[in-house]
């Protein structure tokens, strides 16, 4: 059966080249992006990564979030998704959970927002309520694995379950890592609580601060 397809393909494709059909090899769109070979300079990649077309999160964005703060920054935060409020004001520390995040890095860290650095593991935010595909979170692994090669953090916070997923790959139940000190690209990785999940369950601040307190001893 196989072969018989083979054959009407073959055939098919005959018929369209006798009607004037041209054939070339596949186009392969940000090859360079594809193969891994991205800009060592943190402003090149923040212009790549505004003009990326790699998947469908490209045709209905408002724009991308690239990444923002100090490139020396010891302790880089990655967030999952790009919230609505990030989405629509293209800023950081936008929203109720912004300004959460804000007060945790100020107040219990004690570090000027401009000393630290964030950026999420999929840079666009999806249409409506939409979640990005598996295939789109991978679009933008190579970016934020590149702004980890050139931040260089001692920290990296991973904000909630699925920013740990997406960042390690490790399917863990979050309340079994979250608050631990894990070895990662040369860093030391902490979960900790997603603001925005601390705004409807206050009761978890305490938590989070002993988290917070951890992050800044390893400091």
């Amino acid at each position: 059966m196989k072969s018989y397809q083979n054959a009407a393909l073959l055939q098919n494709l005959y018929r369209l080249k006798a009607l004037g059909f041209d054939y070339c090899d596949p186009v392969i769109v940000n090859r360079r992006n594809v193969d891994g070979a991205l800009p060592d300079d943190l402003g090149a990649l923040r212009r790549l990564i505004q003009t990326c077309h790699l998947c469908d999160l490209g045709k209905s964005r408002r724009q991308s979030m690239t990444g923002y703060g100090n490139i020396g920054a010891k302790v880089m935060f990655v967030d999952a998704y790009v919230s609505l409020a990030e989405d629509e004001s293209g800023e950081y520390f936008s929203g109720r959970s912004g300004d959460t995040l804000a007060k945790m890095i100020s107040n219990v860290l004690h570090l000027p927002l401009e000393e630290v650095y964030l950026t999420h593991a999929v840079k666009c935010k999806a249409a409506g309520m939409n979640r990005p595909s598996p295939s789109e979170c991978n679009s933008c692994k190579p970016y934020w694995r590149k702004e980890l090669e050139l931040v260089k953090p001692k920290v990296v916070v991973a904000l909630g379950p699925d920013a740990y997923r997406l960042v390690t790959g490790d399917e863990t139940p979050f309340e079994q890592v979250r608050g631990h000190r894990i070895a990662f690209e040369g860093a030391t990785l902490v979960p900790l609580y997603h603001p925005q999940y601390l705004l409807r369950n206050p009761s978890l601040k305490k938590e989070t601060l002993f988290d917070l307190q951890n992050i800044k001893a390893i400091l």
